[in-house]
């Protein structure tokens, strides 16, 4: 179901059930949003051909404008899940082609409108599913101004390029979140870095708060580097690494310097970094860079790093 930030449902997909949530709920002025769980869409960014956008069928709301493949949310249904399903319903958006960078929520109370923005990782064609659509088209982010877009969309996506610019990593200090867990660490050294690596790789699909990461907007999904350093740069690479969302940085020397260094090259290539540290004098240093730094009883939290680890 195509589904906008204005709410408006612009038809029913022709074959199976009804699911629940395809409902409408009206504001206190009369005023109906689709979706009875709320609604979403997302923004898949291809960096090399630009954003997908979809060109809704002339007898839709707002016919003839372009927007984002969306709709109404199922009950119990993340509103990211949800977005990459109806996603992959209307523009045929393979599993695993794109990777999650942040949500912007539209909320009016009784009614929200989740934007997932999410970067393209595997290259693929989009395909028409259904009757909503008279093309899907690869625009590039600089003319898509220029397209006549739904009044909706057209509101979000000045906030939603400026926030393109924004990438989150987390830089993990792991010898310092190992060092505080009595889990026996001092004689696996590896091991223990392997379980924090395991537990990271455990949320790096889920959404970091904003106000978390000092950043505007409403979550984000951050990159992470773990430094290791000593008898823990044995730890095993990462599944995701292939996709850029948790990378090791093995320290040939001093894990401070490994840590101030990665943090100044990520500072400069244009990254927002938050440190995972409570070393204070590596918090000075990395601060001086630009990062900003987080405890390591944040990050444990985070991820669920723990005595039962």
């Amino acid at each position: 179901m195509t589904t906008s930030p204005a709410g408006n449902q612009v038809s029913r997909r022709a074959h199976g059930p009804r699911d629940p949530g395809d409902a409408w709920v009206y504001s206190e002025t009369g005023q109906r949003y689709w979706g009875r769980f709320g609604a979403a869409g997302l923004v898949a960014v291809d960096p090399e051909r630009g954003v997908l956008l979809q060109h809704r069928a002339e007898w839709s709301h707002h016919g003839g404008t372009w927007g984002i493949p969306g709709g109404a949310l199922h009950e119990g249904e993340q509103p990211a899940e949800g977005a990459l399903r109806e996603a992959a319903e209307e523009a045929g958006v393979p599993a695993g082609a794109v990777a999650p960078l942040f949500t912007s929520v539209l909320d009016l109370g009784f009614w929200r409108y989740t934007t997932l923005v999410a970067r393209v990782v595997q290259a693929f064609d989009p395909v028409i599913a259904d009757a909503e659509s008279l093309e899907l088209r690869w625009v590039p982010v600089q003319d898509v101004d220029a397209l006549p877009l739904h009044h909706g969309f057209a509101a979000a996506w000045h906030g939603l390029r400026a926030a393109l610019a924004v990438r989150p990593v987390i830089i993990v200090d792991a010898a310092n979140v190992v060092g505080s867990v009595p889990d026996g660490w001092w004689r696996d050294r590896a091991g223990a870095a392997e379980r924090l690596v395991a537990r990271i790789e455990g949320v790096s699909g889920a959404a970091v708060s904003a106000q978390d990461l000092e950043l505007t907007g409403t979550s984000w999904f951050p990159e992470f580097s773990v430094v290791v350093e000593g008898k823990a740069r044995d730890v095993r690479g990462t599944q995701r690494e292939v996709d850029g969302r948790v990378g090791l940085v093995r320290a040939e020397a001093s894990g401070d310097d490994a840590i101030v260094a990665e943090a100044r090259r990520r500072v400069v290539s244009g990254e927002s970094v938050t440190v995972a540290t409570s070393d204070r004098e590596l918090g000075e240093r990395v601060s001086a860079v630009g990062a900003s730094v987080r405890g390591v009883g944040w990050l444990r939290e985070l991820v669920g790093y723990g005595a039962r680890s």
